[in-house]
């Protein structure tokens, strides 16, 4: 392991500091395994003021800098309590540092949290907004439910009487169901089986996944079902899949379940997704809040950018 990794190791395991999931150790070792993935580090000394985990490659001789498969985005994470000015030198060595990698294209996405990148822009990357629906407060899910449309609790009461939740659904029903949702949409499953099942198990082994199913009451058919990932301060919707015949409002009724059960082990909720436009309404329809967050890129070619849209 290289040093850099193995000092970042060390920073996620320390005790009483926030490092969000996405930018977690075990995370980027679990959506990266068999690629690679490398970290940058902004130190003063001995302590580490800053952090950017990103996934890297090669493709036709051309090196890559990526977001991994089922991580919206990885940083950058910066110490808790500089100063603004401290913050923007941090984020400039990472910048600098993300730079001198010389990749073809080089595409990190932050998280919502962090609103600058401006010193990202001085060393020659450029920025795209993207948009994502959330709920920045679990503390009342009642109340959220109440502000929801009244198309979707109308249909949430007819599927309550057909349906019951399953809290314990299993990887081995859970996998060929998404994988099936996919065949039936005539659109492949771009996670694949062995991603998909090891990013599920280890965020559950690691006390940071949910994995719910609804089932029919009288068949015991599964008809839906849901992962979200969580941490302390947040759970995002991560993978999602619903039956031929599941009754409509199956989807949304299992959210608002999982929902309420995450108000108890998180503060907020992302949808995690949200510039496909039939995606968007059905997330608008919750009453979520629509939430921008940046996604920088460089390209060391003139054609680069090109391949940001491939």
């Amino acid at each position: 392991m290289n040093s850099h990794k193995e000092q970042y190791r060390k920073l996620c395991e320390t005790e009483g500091l926030y490092i969000p999931l996405f930018q977690q150790y075990w995370w980027m070792e679990t959506v990266c395994q068999g690629k690679q993935w490398d970290v940058i580090l902004a130190q003063e000394g001995d302590t580490i003021k800053g952090a950017l985990p990103f996934l890297h490659g090669k493709k036709l001789g051309m090196k890559y800098i990526l977001q991994p498969q089922l991580t919206p985005w990885t940083g950058p994470w910066l110490r808790p309590g500089m100063s603004f000015a401290d913050r923007q030198a941090t984020l400039g060595t990472l910048a600098a540092a993300l730079r001198d990698r010389n990749a073809l294209l080089a595409m990190v996405c932050f998280p919502p949290e962090e609103t600058d990148w401006q010193p990202f822009k001085w060393h020659g990357f450029r920025q795209t907004t993207r948009y994502t629906y959330r709920f920045p407060s679990l503390s009342d899910p009642d109340s959220l439910y109440r502000a929801a449309s009244r198309l979707r609790r109308r249909y949430d009461a007819s599927v309550e009487e057909l349906c019951t939740v399953d809290q314990n659904l299993t990887l081995d029903e859970f996998v060929p169901f998404h994988i099936g949702y996919y065949r039936r949409r005539n659109e492949r499953d771009l996670i694949g089986e062995v991603l998909l099942h090891r990013v599920v198990s280890s965020a559950c082994e690691h006390g940071h996944g949910l994995l719910w199913g609804l089932r029919g009451r009288t068949d015991n058919q599964l008809h839906a079902a849901w992962f979200v990932a969580y941490d302390e301060q947040c759970a995002w919707s991560l993978l999602l899949a619903i039956g031929a015949e599941a009754p409509k409002g199956a989807m949304s009724y299992l959210m608002w379940q999982m929902l309420r059960e995450l108000s108890s082990r998180t503060k907020s909720f992302d949808f995690e997704g949200g510039m496909d436009k039939k995606l968007a309404f059905f997330y608008s329809t919750f009453g979520t809040i629509q939430t921008p967050y940046h996604c920088i890129y460089r390209s060391s070619l003139p054609f680069g950018e090109r391949l940001l849209g491939l």
